[in-house]
């Protein structure tokens, strides 16, 4: 799976032709702080100064960190406010990609897909809610040290998103490694339950065998029918056979074979409490 850069990587490299779009990607791109765009993702910054007419790029240092910079660009916004309930399809996907490059936070681990944004104001993770809401993502919201955070973890919300943004690269990869997470799932459940199977195979000839040689002990044996006898013979003589394997060799049905079976577990039992009664 690609990591999470790379992802955003992709998305950088989508260059809007239409005026109204790249608007959109840049109200995405603010939409966490407003007039200005701090990223610490350089392929962002590079969005950024793209979609503002190459504004200058101001560093600071992380105050969290001692080596990260925040890449600051300035986007004060010009003209009539951009309104999603009014926004085209392309617009709203142009500004869902926007703000997965700038406020967007994406991990893809073992235990599965998880996206998230963090916003200081409340009031902006809950429009985001509902705006990948009508776009058929859903989300939850919690709070984090003071901040509202928006995620989604669901593998169907994730390759929503991943489509609705334009990262196709990405979804490609992330598609193929479901598959094969899949097939390999349904492979372990097969193969333990194959081993689960051979395990009561073993368990039923031990117990099936030791009933036998309790008949013989017992003098019980020779008493057998034919029927039972052969039974314990191919049983003695095949102790690890299944029921299908047993049968075939003597000619029997399935039903048949672990009948007689059952039934010389039975007079082993009984051989125990009552010495001197004949198998039948």
């Amino acid at each position: 799976m690609r990591l999470a850069r790379d992802v955003k990587g992709e998305l950088a490299r989508i260059e809007p032709a239409r005026a109204c779009c790249r608007r959109a990607e840049l109200e995405g791109l603010r939409f966490q702080d407003g007039d200005a765009i701090r990223t610490l993702d350089p392929s962002t910054a590079r969005v950024a100064m793209r979609l503002t007419a190459g504004r200058a790029i101001t560093s600071r240092m992380d105050r969290g960190s001692g080596t990260r910079h925040h890449l600051a660009v300035p986007a004060p916004r010009r003209g009539e406010e951009w309104r999603w309930a009014s926004a085209p399809g392309c617009d709203r996907r142009a500004f869902l990609r926007g703000v997965v490059l700038g406020s967007g936070s994406l991990s893809f681990s073992a235990t599965g897909p998880h996206v998230e944004f963090v916003f200081r104001n409340r009031a902006r993770a809950r429009r985001l809610r509902r705006r990948l809401a009508t776009s058929g993502i859903r989300v939850a919201e919690f709070k984090r040290r003071g901040r509202a955070v928006v995620y989604l973890k669901g593998r169907e919300e994730v390759a929503t998103l991943l489509q609705l943004t334009g990262a196709h690269g990405a979804l490609l990869d992330f598609e193929a490694e479901q598959v094969s997470r899949d097939v390999q799932n349904r492979l372990n459940r097969l193969l333990n339950a194959e081993a689960a199977n051979v395990n009561r195979t073993v368990h039923a000839a031990e117990r099936q065998v030791r009933a036998i040689d309790r008949l013989d002990a017992a003098g019980r044996f020779d008493q057998l029918t034919a029927g039972l006898r052969a039974v314990a013979d191919a049983r003695r003589a095949h102790p690890e056979a299944d029921l299908e394997a047993l049968a075939a060799g003597l000619q029997l049905g399935r039903s048949a074979v672990h009948h007689r079976l059952r039934r010389l577990e039975q007079l082993a039992a009984e051989a125990e409490r009552q010495p001197g009664r004949r198998g039948r």
